[in-house]
């Protein structure tokens, strides 16, 4: 197994990591409606996704080491590793699903530990093998009832439009910025540059559009007797736009790489 082989066994790994584990944030958040909790489920999901970015800081050099090597060695097809990582997203987005009513019964009891606890280090610190065996109990076998239950009913598809369009631009625009620089090496530090542009406009779509929505409803659902199910099924259906969003990723990205290189030699 050579150097190349590895390091991207890594980067994928750590792909299906990070995106299965921000996409059970919905589950956090589902587990605090549940226990009528849900200022403590933000901050549990805040600590989470803190702790997931972390690892995408671990994940982008030794992908951009893989693009280095690529401009002096013409037989890495560099696309078709940037296309398999934004496969292990999707496989990482499909376990998320999988794991759902799982993810949400744990976030229900670590939702209750950590207010006992009173900070996310104590809670690490009380956490042990035995604790940790016991999660086990919580373990919920996906049924087929499960997809019936998101048949019913309507979710606004505009929402989920959103959301699967800034899980796509999320999810190629680290991608499209490098490869752009491998199209266009005499601006490769401009278009290394663009990754915030493309990733600070998601941000704008997210925070404007989507991210309101979803804390209206998710308001109406604490308020609601039934509402823990209602919303329950709602994150279910985004959690399906993120899974489809990693899928459009793969048609944005070449095209979204030869925009920035476009950009790119403008700027220049």
């Amino acid at each position: 197994m050579n150097k190349l082989t590895v390091q991207l066994i890594i980067i994928i790994i750590l792909t299906i990591i990070i995106h299965a584990t921000e996409t059970l944030t919905y589950g956090i958040r589902l587990g605090g409606i549940r226990l009528k909790k849900i200022a403590v489920a933000l901050s549990l999901t805040g600590i989470v996704l803190l702790i997931v970015r972390t690892s995408n800081m671990f994940q982008a050099p030794i992908i951009g080491v893989i693009v280095d090597r690529a401009k002096v060695d013409p037989t890495i097809d560099v696309l078709a590793i940037f296309h398999l990582i934004l496969f292990s997203a999707s496989i990482g987005t499909l376990l998320a699903l999988f794991f759902y009513p799982t993810g949400a019964r744990l976030a229900m009891l670590m939702i209750e530990r950590l207010e006992i606890d009173g900070s996310a280090i104590a809670l690490m610190k009380t956490s042990n093998i035995y604790k940790l065996k016991r999660t086990s109990s919580y373990v919920t076998r996906p049924r087929f009832e499960m997809i019936h239950i998101l048949r019913v009913g309507g979710v606004p598809k505009r929402i989920m439009l959103i959301n699967m369009v800034v899980t796509a631009i999320y999810t190629t625009g680290v991608l499209a910025a490098l490869y752009a620089s491998i199209l266009s090496p005499e601006h490769a530090t401009t278009a290394n540059m663009a990754t915030g542009v493309v990733n600070g406009f998601a941000t704008i779509l997210l925070t404007l559009l989507l991210d309101p929505q979803i804390a209206l409803m998710t308001e109406r659902a604490m308020n609601k007797e039934n509402g823990a199910d209602e919303i329950a099924k709602t994150y279910g259906w985004l959690m399906i736009a993120r899974f489809f969003g990693t899928l459009l990723a793969h048609l944005l990205l070449l095209p979204s790489a030869w925009f920035i290189s476009w950009v790119s030699a403008i700027i220049g």
